[in-house]
């Protein structure tokens, strides 16, 4: 999908993230802006707000750790923003230097989720999300950077192989990003995909609207007449 200019059109980080958790899910939001909440969505947000607060940057063990940090890559097929939770600085000889420190650092994501899968050391819908803000962190600050998601139930670090696998994440970006920009140009939901895992997604009642079944027609029509007495 193109702009005005014949450009691409620019993606949000957290809408890829999105797409591949579920496309339908996606397309509602995306292209007919519904939205809906519940406790997992509320349980993200406030811990992403704990995190995005730029007056609680500070330096832990040598490291500077700066908080809701906007990046972007205006490259094709790329032409990515967002919003990373978290970039820490590690002072590092062979590093990178930053504007307004001192010093060349090592460069380091840390992006924070609510909870870790049983049975999966992290999610690939969160890995490509931290992927794609390490294309943007690379292309504002050069270097390469670390990708790292902190996953609050279990207070642990799992540290991503963005850098040992840069192809195979990079070939499976360019793939989502064709496929989010052609179904947003055509105006088109994507269709439901078979086996999705619905039961916790918070727009399940906008997605699969159901009727509650009534066991008493009865019970039913009496609560009909008290509420419009």
């Amino acid at each position: 999908m193109s702009n005005v200019s014949g450009e691409l059109s620019e993606v949000t980080i957290r809408s890829i993230q999105h797409y591949m958790y579920c496309p339908h899910r996606w397309g509602l939001m995306e292209i007919e802006e519904s939205w809906a909440e519940n406790i997992f969505v509320t349980k993200a947000n406030l811990i992403h707000e704990r995190v995005h607060d730029p007056d609680k940057n500070y330096t832990a063990r040598g490291k500077k750790n700066f908080t809701s940090v906007q990046v972007y890559n205006d490259l094709d097929p790329y032409r990515l923003f967002g919003v990373i939770d978290c970039l820490e600085l590690v002072p590092d000889v062979k590093g990178v230097p930053v504007p307004g420190e001192n010093g060349t650092y090592r460069l380091r994501i840390v992006e924070y989720k609510p909870t870790q899968l049983k049975g999966q050391e992290y999610r690939e819908d969160d890995a490509m999300q931290v992927f794609a803000q390490k294309l943007c962190v690379d292309y504002v600050f050069g270097g390469e950077c670390e990708g790292i998601i902190y996953y609050a139930d279990v207070k642990k670090r799992i540290h991503l192989p963005l850098c040992e696998q840069f192809t195979e994440y990079d070939e499976k970006l360019k793939k989502l990003l064709s496929e989010m920009r052609d179904y947003r140009e055509k105006g088109k939901v994507p269709p439901i995909r078979e086996k999705q895992k619905c039961s916790g997604c918070s727009m399940k009642d906008l997605c699969m609207p159901t009727i509650k079944p009534i066991k008493s027609l009865h019970d039913e029509i009496k609560k009909i007449k008290r509420i419009t007495l």
